[in-house]
């Protein structure tokens, strides 16, 4: 058992220290990172035969349970420590991959950057001069209907007075109408009374005179 757990403390006190090994290996600018990687994969094949060799030599033992779990324990922390490890290498990789973007970025010609910032003042300039071109279109089209607003108001104004007028002139033909009618009956009357004063004027011009009285005798 003492040599289980002396096992058990050298492979965690190994697995331990490498993380700061991968750390300093990992941040160097000529790391090999499939090595690195190539490292880690034996390291986990050698913390599984560990393991397993460890776990045969338990069942030998008394107290078996005790014995696996502490070497499932050990088993996890060296694993920690190489997942540690690797995690450490994938963002070195990152940060590499994000430094050779910049430097093929970098890389351009003056010339070709020139034309590129020349394409994108000129996208600019045309979509500013597009976004004038439709506000004065906006502002002309929103005159424009103000206008045939205003047009369409004294149409409508215009019709509403010559109805006023329209109604006014028939109020006041209504009103006037029984003296006309009363001025029109008395002209009527005036005028039959006149004709009928001429032609008894015209009969008593026309009546045969009587006959003379005979001679005395």
């Amino acid at each position: 058992m003492k040599k289980i757990f002396i096992s058990l403390f050298l492979v965690a006190t190994a697995a331990a220290s490498l993380p700061l090994c991968a750390q300093s290996v990992a941040t160097a600018g000529n790391t090999d990172m499939a090595a690195e990687r190539s490292r880690l994969t034996a390291e986990r094949a050698d913390v599984d035969k560990k393991f397993e060799e460890e776990r045969i030599a338990c069942f030998k033992r008394f107290a078996v349970e005790s014995c696996l779990e502490d070497s499932r324990r050990g088993k996890r922390s060296a694993l920690d420590n190489i997942k540690r490890q690797e995690a450490i290498i994938n963002d070195a990789e990152r940060k590499r991959r994000g430094a050779a973007a910049l430097d093929r970025l970098d890389e351009k010609s003056a010339p070709q950057r020139a034309q590129e910032a020349a394409d994108q003042r000129d996208k600019a300039l045309k979509s500013q001069a597009d976004r004038e071109q439709r506000s004065s279109d906006h502002t002309a089209g929103r005159a424009a209907a103000a206008a045939a607003e205003a047009a369409k108001r004294e149409q409508f104004e215009n019709k509403q007075k010559d109805h006023a007028e329209h109604l006014a002139k028939t109020v006041k033909s209504r009103a006037q109408a029984p003296v006309e009618q009363q001025q029109f009956d008395d002209k009527a009357k005036k005028a039959q009374a006149h004709r009928a004063e001429i032609e008894k004027r015209n009969a008593e011009r026309t009546k045969p005179r009587s006959a003379s009285l005979p001679p005395p005798p």
